[in-house]
């Protein structure tokens, strides 16, 4: 079965333009033209990636995700023609897996749709799982233990911690870890990182304002303590 991918804009032209790119990719589309109607849309058709504008009517995309994150961890591709750093920051405080800032190549969206999807474990190969200080990791089912408790991770959150827990004690600066989740390493977007590591630190710390298990190394990355 074709994967789902629903687009959310209000630019009906950009919508119809991404829907014929994305079906001649092979995935099933759906569209909303609000945040409201998206998460009808959402609730109905349980899309495995959402391509998400963020300026729209009666819902804009902040409030969405915000919504959206509450119900699902859904993979989403932010759509903006904000150029603003803060913009961006919100957008991935909000649970957002990537963003593509308008105006773009149509190529260039294909290609995070498919490293998005990628790394929601779509096509992942399955692997054992790992199992560093209290943290456990299963690349299968894409479930992470924290002890006892459940941590419901984004594929961002998850492709992070999994190259942590992969090596632990080493550092990885941001631009290894932007490799990690955008297979690009790009200066521009470096400092996003920090974002998706607050974000992580917000599920797997106790206090994640004095994290223990997380480790910024200043002036250079961040680390996974081995013990």
């Amino acid at each position: 079965m074709p994967q789902t991918i629903l687009i959310v804009d209000d630019e009906r032209r950009m919508v119809s333009l991404l829907k014929s790119y994305l079906e001649q990719e092979g995935y099933r589309v759906a569209t909303a033209y609000n945040g409201r109607e998206a998460l009808d849309v959402a609730r109905k058709e349980n899309p495995d990636l959402v391509v998400l504008d963020i300026m729209m009517p009666e819902m804009n995309g902040y409030d969405f995700m915000n919504a959206r994150r509450a119900e699902s961890d859904t993979p989403i591709i932010m759509l903006t023609a904000k150029v603003e750093d803060d913009d961006k920051i919100i957008g991935l405080e909000l649970g957002a897996d990537d963003y593509v800032t308008k105006p773009f190549k149509p190529r260039e969206l294909m290609a995070r749709v498919r490293n998005v999807l990628r790394r929601a474990g779509k096509n992942e190969p399955k692997g054992k799982a790992l199992k560093v200080l209290d943290i456990t990791l299963d690349h299968e089912t894409r479930d992470v233990q924290i002890g006892e408790r459940h941590a419901d991770l984004t594929p961002s959150e998850f492709d992070l911690l999994a190259a942590l827990m992969t090596n632990p004690g080493k550092v990885f600066s941001r631009l290894d870890l932007l490799d990690v989740i955008q297979g690009v390493r790009y200066e521009g977007y470096e400092r996003t990182i920090d974002t998706h590591i607050k974000n992580l630190r917000a599920k797997v710390e106790e206090d994640p304002r004095k994290p223990n298990r997380i480790e910024t190394v200043y002036g250079v990355g961040y680390r996974l303590r081995k013990s």
